[in-house]
């Protein structure tokens, strides 16, 4: 089956910034990009649900569901088979047969409440169908509408339990029913209590609500989430209501297709000055460090899109802010796990405009990238392989200052050829894009570096918009072999790492375009000719004939080199010995 070249190496295209010479640029990151973590650990992300004691303590045979709604500090376990007994109590007050103003209404309630609540909360299985079923859910909303300045005290007791429960709820595949019930406004009122706890527990039930889909996530936001919710930013009671509210915020603002800007665009600046004023071990306590993580996620949600959306975030100044994250992470300062965001709303930026790019590039980026190179975490350095393919789409002083750091470029070689698959097509779209877009002497300069062993490596992949990328490469580096009057030495290089080899397969690929590709090198750099070559024909030199090549030009390795590199100054090379491609042992 032939593949549609507009949907191969062009749709790819179509996915960069056009410079102003209609160039192919920089790539933008796709949805299915959103699944750099595992599901796991994303739905982890996107929910969270609060559990009881790991050990509760069960309450005695003579415990009775009259005792429960009087002592709300009773342990009983409650499971599926008890929601009969606890609707029978919420519905005398529902239909005005008991009054849940008075203290006595008010206790039944709340342990009852507390008996839904600890049910959800069980760890395993909790028996969240039954309680649908049962109609608990609308009038658990019912307590959330309740005047919390009506000054009973245990009001508070049994918003912050009902609220509890729906988050629990919310939790599950079964989000919608939270929000079908009418709980989102009254939740968006509970963040404006007076009662940190209940502001806390309402984030964190509208965060699992908006983390289930778009669909859910634009219907909270229309609700007037983000106000409230940036109020507990601006004035948090504690940090755990921070952590909270931050995360809360960061379901606000992910999700392809992306929320409405103007709606999510407000939140921008305050989580930039969550990033720059608050420190682990300063202001922050070690178990809340999470707070960094999620504002560096929700930042990197809101810089994903065009160039609006990345100068908005650009604007804040937290280019410097980021870069001290990740200094603070490489000295174990930080939790590890905010290198992954904090390099994606680098990456972001860099796929805007050459001036949004050349922010990253001022900051320190490339410096830094040298150590991310070596994370041990694969996303990690498959994000800055992709930060640096957008940098190596940029200007020609973009691509050059790459050239800055030798070693750089000399791992992304080694990464494009011996990575992890990932990481591999990342790495290479730096080589292609350097070998596509950069001057001649930074093609000779990632030559040096065994470019094309590593763009050859990726020619029995089986993935072809992957074998098209090295395709082209490979021609980009071949043309200024030849531009160079070193096309021998490069097509030497070529031989030996086993590329007409891999070359001469691809004339039987099934993708066309690969074929195309594929022919179109052979002629230009590897054609031999059929008739007989002259030099060949046998000579007489008065005593005898003899057949050999007659007045032969040798290539002269050694001088290859001799053009300008990137690396090098006219009085020394930039590289050790060992760095050099030794070509007069070719």
């Amino acid at each position: 089956m032939t593949l549609n070249p507009n949907n191969t190496i062009e749709a790819r295209k179509a996915n960069f910034r056009k410079t102003v010479d209609g160039a192919e640029s920089r790539r933008r990151r796709t949805d299915t990009s959103l699944k750099l973590r595992k599901d796991k650990k994303i739905e982890s992300l996107n929910k969270r649900r609060t559990l009881t004691n790991s050990t509760p303590i069960v309450a005695n045979s003579s415990d009775t569901l009259g005792a429960v709604a009087t002592n709300t500090s009773n342990r009983r376990v409650y499971t599926a088979s008890d929601i009969p007994e606890l609707m029978a109590v919420l519905q005398r007050y529902q239909s005005g047969e008991a009054n849940i103003y008075t203290e006595d209404g008010m206790k039944a309630c709340l342990g009852v409440t507390k008996g839904f609540r600890r049910m959800l909360s069980v760890e395993k299985n909790p028996p969240v169908l039954p309680v649908l079923d049962c109609g608990v859910v609308p009038m658990l909303v019912q307590m959330l509408n309740m005047d919390y300045t009506c000054g009973n005290s245990l009001l508070f007791d049994l918003q912050f339990e009902a609220t509890w429960a729906l988050t629990n709820v919310a939790s599950t595949d079964y989000s919608a029913s939270v929000l079908d019930a009418g709980a989102v406004p009254p939740l968006v009122r509970l963040l404006s209590s007076p009662h940190p706890e209940s502001r806390e527990q309402a984030a964190w039930c509208l965060g699992n609500i908006a983390g289930d889909s778009t669909r859910l996530r634009d219907a909270v936001i229309k609700d007037g989430v983000i106000p409230p919710l940036l109020m507990n930013v601006s004035n948090p009671a504690n940090n755990a209501l921070l952590g909270n509210v931050i995360w809360s915020l960061s379901n606000m603002c992910r999700g392809k297709p992306l929320p409405d800007f103007e709606a999510t665009n407000i939140c921008v600046p305050e989580l930039a000055r969550v990033l720059k004023y608050y420190q682990v071990g300063h202001n922050l306590e070690e178990k809340h460090k999470d707070v960094l993580v999620d504002a560096a996620w929700a930042l990197s949600y809101l810089s994903d899109g065009n160039e609006d959306r990345i100068q908005a975030v650009l604007d804040t100044g937290c280019v410097p802010v980021l870069m001290q994250h990740l200094d603070n992470s490489f000295n174990q300062r930080e939790p590890k796990h905010i290198v992954t965001p904090v390099v994606r709303v680098l990456g972001n930026f860099v796929s805007g405009s050459d001036s949004q790019t050349q922010a990253v590039i001022d900051g320190g980026m490339i410096e830094r990238a040298q150590q991310l190179l070596r994370n041990p975490r694969k996303n990690v350095r498959k994000e800055t392989c992709w930060l640096l393919s957008n940098i190596a789409a940029g200007t020609q002083s973009q691509i050059t200052s790459l050239f800055k750091f030798p070693s750089l470029l000399q791992n992304i070689v080694q990464l494009a050829e011996k990575a992890e698959w990932e990481v591999r097509k990342e790495a290479l779209w730096v080589l292609s894009n350097i070998a596509t877009g950069g001057q001649p002497e930074h093609v000779e300069g990632i030559t040096e570096l065994g470019a094309i062993r590593a763009v050859v490596s990726m020619l029995t992949v089986p993935d072809s918009k992957v074998i098209i990328v090295a395709l082209d490469a490979l021609t980009a580096i071949l043309k200024v072999g030849e531009h160079l009057n070193n096309n021998q030495a490069y097509v030497v290089l070529v031989e030996e790492a086993n590329g007409v080899e891999s070359l001469e397969e691809l004339q039987e690929h099934k993708n066309d375009e690969v074929y195309q590709k594929t022919v179109g090198i052979i002629e230009q750099f590897f054609a031999v000719e059929d008739e007989e070559d002259e030099n060949l024909a046998p000579s007489h030199d008065g005593e005898a004939f003899t057949f050999g090549v007659q007045d032969t030009k040798v290539f002269n390795y050694e001088n290859y080199g001799s053009h300008v590199s990137p690396f090098k100054d006219n009085t020394s090379s930039a590289f050790s010995p060992a760095q050099q491609l030794n070509f007069t042992s070719v």
